[in-house]
């Protein structure tokens, strides 16, 4: 339970794994909360810097490996809204996203890899 909120979060193993799949596992909450910190360095650089980065979508996938069971990949689509970034805007965010805390606390081991979608094209 998260103390200030009193939000509540559930896990369970996957069915594979001895779990029922009733809600997320484990795993999923750590790549979804790599994802989430990149958007969320992303969202304080843009409010400082006058960027609207609202209607971005990210898509998660989570690879396993086996022996010893654990994360080997996590691949985060962020598709941006079409909005007229620049060039610099474009490279800046890709590059904060890699200094997330989440990003720079899971092991080397684990392939991190953010692809960005830019609709707009100039």
């Amino acid at each position: 339970m998260h103390l200030q909120s009193g939000t509540k979060i559930i896990t369970d193993a996957p069915t594979e794994n001895q779990g029922k799949g009733v809600s997320f596992s484990p795993t999923d909450l750590c790549a979804t909360s790599l994802a989430a910190c990149a958007m969320t360095i992303m969202g304080m650089y843009a409010q400082s810097n006058g960027i609207d980065l609202s209607g971005t979508e990210m898509e998660i996938t989570k690879t396993m490996a086996a022996d010893p069971r654990r994360i080997a990949a996590i691949d985060v689509v962020f598709n941006m809204p079409d909005r007229p970034f620049s060039e610099k805007e474009r490279k800046i965010l890709e590059r904060v996203a890699d200094t997330c805390p989440v990003s720079l606390s899971l092991h080397p081991e684990v392939n991190q890899n953010f692809v960005f979608h830019w609709k707009d094209k100039h």
